[in-house]
């Protein structure tokens, strides 16, 4: 009974081995199977990482070589806008060199990357208005700009330049034809409509773009809400500068360019962001 009971047990373990060797193989092909899968998400991440750091680059450049808004030069605002444009630079090849490394060092290349990103992302946050405390501080923020007006001396220079730039005597030459309806659908721009003009709540009989005739009794000028229909004077040195929708339509063109950018550096900085974390989540599962 022994002698008949070998050829059988030899026979199960036999079988057991090569199910064992069979079941190691499936696991190794399967783990293999991952690992290219991951590899393939990790290079069409890589590619797009790229992507967006070209993106940056080309919106570095338009910053370099975007031009000023008249009057800017007088808050400093240039300056800035180069800062960033270097910056964002900068980001862009932290970012490829630390796609290009990430086997290699994947810990210190995420953390080194994530600290530009995070400001990045925290810029653009503040320019847009989104931290109300921080944008009293920090420059071409919504706040900052409201502060820059309300400064008697920093509006008296802002409002000399406006003058200095010739835009309203641009919008007379450019609207000397046109009748009073044509005027008031022609589209202005913000410091044209405030400083050039009176506010229309102020019902002025229109003559020419900067020449209006007040009506008597059409509104009551003591109220606050009709200040800037006082204030408007005919004489061209004069006009609406002092007028609030003078320094509102200057704060409004300013916050128009800086909120856009900031947009910009929120969009990037939160894919950028999503990208490497997703992209250093992959290195380590290789690994």
């Amino acid at each position: 009974m022994a002698e008949n009971s070998n050829p059988t047990e030899a026979l199960a373990v036999t079988t057991t081995k090569e199910t064992t060797k069979t079941n190691k193989r499936i696991v190794e092909n399967t783990k293999s199977d991952k690992g290219a899968q991951v590899r393939k998400y990790a290079g069409l991440l890589s590619i797009f990482t790229f992507v967006l750091s070209v993106l940056i680059i080309a919106l570095a450049i338009w910053l370099l070589y975007m031009r000023d808004y008249d009057c800017e030069k007088l808050l400093r605002l240039p300056r800035l806008q180069m800062g960033i444009g270097i910056g964002l630079i900068f980001v862009s090849l932290i970012s490829n060199i630390v796609v290009f490394l990430r086997s290699r060092f994947p810990v210190p290349g995420f953390f080194i990357v994530m600290v530009p990103l995070i400001v990045m992302f925290t810029m653009g946050l503040a320019l847009v208005g989104a931290n109300k405390m921080e944008s009293r501080r920090l420059v071409a923020t919504p706040m900052w700009f409201r502060e820059k007006i309300r400064n008697h001396d920093d509006w008296e220079n802002i409002k000399s330049c406006i003058f200095s730039s010739g835009t309203c005597d641009d919008l007379v030459s450019r609207s000397l034809n046109l009748k009073a309806f044509d005027f008031s659908i022609k589209k202005l721009s913000s410091i044209e409509s405030g400083c050039c003009k009176p506010p229309s709540k102020c019902q002025m009989e229109y003559v020419n773009a900067t020449f209006w005739i007040k009506v008597d009794g059409a509104v009551d000028e003591s109220q606050l809400q009709y200040s800037d229909c006082a204030t408007w004077r005919n004489d061209p040195s004069s006009l609406c500068y002092n007028c609030g929708s003078c320094r509102r339509g200057f704060v409004r063109i300013m916050e128009s360019k800086w909120r856009n950018l900031g947009v910009l550096l929120i969009l990037m900085g939160l894919l950028l962001v999503i990208a490497h974390i997703l992209l250093f989540v992959m290195v380590m599962w290789e690994r």
